[in-house]
């Protein structure tokens, strides 16, 4: 069985409901408030726990966690070509290459 500890959860607060909402990235049909964050991600953890145990019980797959998710470091994006032909003129400006300039923008630098 899947260890619940391995997804990823975000705590916010949510105005609407003036409590804190605990969430799983990987079950966004998922939820859990309460009066403190702590407590809200100890919910939410018990109901992934929860569901992981009756997902094993009726041989369903789980989610893979996107914490052992392997990523190639390569995706597509597709850009009007105007947007093309400004960044490859400024990563030529730069003295980079096209990839590097849109890392760097990517990364917020």
């Amino acid at each position: 069985m899947m260890d619940a500890d391995h997804y990823t959860y975000r705590v916010a607060w949510s105005p609407d409901d003036a409590e804190f909402v605990a969430t799983a990235v990987e079950f966004p049909s998922l939820s859990w408030l309460a009066g403190k964050q702590e407590q809200a991600l100890i919910g939410l953890r018990k109901v992934v726990q929860g569901v992981l145990a009756d997902m094993a019980a009726t041989g369903e797959r789980p989610p893979e966690p996107l914490s052992v998710r392997h990523y190639s470091g390569q995706f597509r994006v597709r850009v009007p070509e105007p947007l093309h032909r400004r960044l490859a003129s400024e990563a030529a400006e730069q003295g980079v290459s096209l990839n590097q300039l849109v890392v760097s923008r990517l990364a917020g630098q």
